[in-house]
C-alpha cells in the first residue's frame, strides 16, 4: 500500500518557469508561499482502496541568492515547507479518513549557468543583451520532515531525493521560452509502514515553458510537464504504479512595490496514470534586495 502525500506530491508535479533566468550577483530573495492541492489519488490497482481523495495545504518559507562562480552566474535556494493534509477513501464498505500536519522535508537547490550568462554587477546587468543561455542544477530533498514508521501516511518521506537537471532559456523580444529535463533518484525508506523497505525507480521530469513579458517584473507563462517512471517496490515486490503523467499550467508574476513581487499559479493533470490527479493552486510573495 503506497501513497504519495503533501510535499512529495507537490515536488513530483512541480512546474517552475524561469528557473534558469538571470539576476545580478549579490541579489537575494526571501519568499513566502502557499500551495493548495486537491483531487483524487490513483494508488496501485491491487490496493483495495477506492474513491481516495486528498486535500493538502502547504506553507513554505524560502531564501535564494545569486553569486559569482568561476565567472558564471550561479544561485542557491533553500525551502522549508509545513503541510496540513486530509485524506478520505473507501476500504470495502467502510470510509476511512486521515489527517496529518507538520514540517515537511527540507528542499535545497543549486544552479550554475554554463553559457550565455556571465556573472554581472547590477550596473552591467541593466545593459546586458538577451541571449540564448543554458545551465545545470541539482535539487536535493533532505529527510527532515515529520515521519512515523507505524503510519502509512506521513508528511515526511524518510528518504533522500536528488534531481540533476539541464535547462535552456531562449528570449525572443518580449517572449521567452524555456525547456528543462531532469531525473529524480531516491534512496530507500527502510522504515516504511511497520519496518518494511520501500524503494522507487528514477522519475524523469520534462518541462516546457512559453511566456510573455508585458513590462519589467510582469509576465505570464504557459507550462507543460511530463513525468515518466517512478515505479515503487515494497520489500522487493514491484507495484503497478509507474507514472506516465502530464500537466499543464499558468503562472502570472506581478510587481507590488519596490523590491516586492507576487506570483500566482494554477496547474491541472491532463494524463494521469498513477499518483495524485491534483489541481494545484499556489501564490507566493517575494522580496528582493541587493548587497
Amino acid at each position: 500500500m503506497v501513497l504519495s502525500l503533501a510535499c512529495g506530491a507537490a515536488l513530483a508535479q512541480e512546474l517552475e518557469p524561469r528557473a534558469y533566468s538571470n539576476a545580478p550577483i549579490g541579489t537575494s530573495f526571501a519568499i513566502l508561499g502557499y500551495t493548495h492541492l486537491s483531487g483524487p489519488v490513483l494508488p496501485d490497482p491491487s490496493v483495495p482502496i477506492t474513491d481516495l481523495t486528498a486535500r493538502v495545504d502547504i506553507l513554505t518559507l524560502g531564501y535564494a541568492r545569486f553569486l559569482d562562480a568561476f565567472g558564471r552566474t550561479a544561485n542557491f535556494a533553500i525551502v522549508l515547507p509545513y503541510a496540513n493534509a486530509d485524506l478520505r477513501g473507501e476500504v470495502g464498505d467502510t470510509t476511512h479518513e486521515a489527517h496529518r500536519g507538520g514540517l515537511g522535508d527540507l528542499h535545497l537547490r543549486g544552479a550554475i549557468n554554463l553559457f550565455g550568462h556571465p556573472a554581472l554587477t547590477p550596473a552591467q546587468f541593466l545593459v546586458r543583451p538577451d541571449v540564448l543561455s543554458g545551465g545545470a542544477s541539482l535539487s536535493v530533498v533532505v529527510p527532515t520532515g515529520q515521519y512515523e514508521g507505524t503510519r502509512l501516511v506521513n508528511v515526511g518521506t524518510n528518504r533522500w531525493g536528488f534531481k540533476p537537471e539541464l535547462g535552456v532559456s531562449y528570449p525572443m523580444g518580449n517572449w521567452f521560452t524555456e525547456a528543462a529535463a531532469g531525473v529524480w533518484t531516491f534512496t530507500e525508506n527502510d522504515d516504511f509502514f511497520g519496518g518494511h523497505r520501500r524503494s522507487q525507480q528514477p522519475l524523469a521530469v520534462y518541462q516546457l515553458h512559453v511566456g510573455y513579458n508585458f513590462r519589467r517584473g510582469t509576465w505570464l507563462a504557459v507550462d507543460l510537464g511530463r513525468y515518466i517512471g517512478g515505479r515503487t517496490s515494497v520489500d522487493g515486490a514491484a507495484k503497478d504504479d509507474e507514472q506516465h503523467n502530464s500537466r499543464v499550467g499558468l503562472v502570472l508574476s506581478l510587481p507590488v512595490g519596490r523590491g516586492w513581487s507576487t506570483k500566482v499559479a494554477y496547474s491541472k493533470g491532463t494524463v494521469v496514470r498513477a499518483g495524485g490527479d491534483y489541481s494545484i493552486a499556489s501564490a507566493a510573495l517575494q522580496y528582493r534586495w541587493l548587497d
